[in-house]
């Protein structure tokens, strides 16, 4: 749900064009910042009435690198590029592309998706080391394996007692 209706910027911004008052009275008037009335203002007056509705949009890197093109073309600002192309993140948002890009290309501005990761995938356990085999006979790659394996096996015993550990602390601390 969007933080403030369409009629209730449509109001401001009619009372800001108006002249009779500034973005401070209004500010202060109706505790709302000078930036969004500033905002919508800009808005209104690029877009008409439609610059105020509610918008959803996930924008793709073609586009993310057409907005930051013209805005290097026309030595535009942030918030003037916003305004132009009705963006509702604001300055924040092109800057964050800006930003973006020049960190890591093209690339860098595909949109990330959106909610929980999938959940991860358990590890494959680790394949038991062949133990009939003399140590002669087995290879490089199952020596390393086996050494692997039991690398791991050793890792886990030193979490385990340190966890019991950590665990009996904590119940003496209680008592004491």
């Amino acid at each position: 749900m969007a933080k403030y209706k369409e009629e209730f910027k449509r109001k401001l911004v009619k009372r800001y064009l108006e002249g009779n008052c500034g973005l401070k009275t209004l500010a202060a008037e109706f505790g709302v910042s000078r930036y969004s009335i500033r905002q919508w203002v800009g808005h209104y007056n690029e877009h008409g009435d439609a610059g105020l509705q509610k918008k959803h949009s996930r924008y793709d890197a073609q586009f993310k690198l057409s907005v930051l093109r013209r805005m290097r073309q026309e030595d535009l600002s942030f918030s003037q590029a916003a305004v132009l192309f009705a963006l509702r993140g604001g300055a924040g948002v092109v800057s964050t592309w800006d930003r973006l890009y020049h960190s890591g290309g093209l690339k860098a501005l595909e949109p990330k998706p959106k909610g929980r990761p999938p959940k991860m995938t358990t590890p494959k356990q680790p394949t038991k080391p062949i133990e009939s085999a003399s140590d002669d006979t087995r290879t490089v790659d199952e020596l390393r394996r086996e050494n692997e394996y039991l690398r791991a096996e050793v890792a886990y015993l030193k979490k385990l007692k340190a966890l019991v550990q950590a665990e009996k602390e904590a119940a003496q601390k209680k008592r004491g």
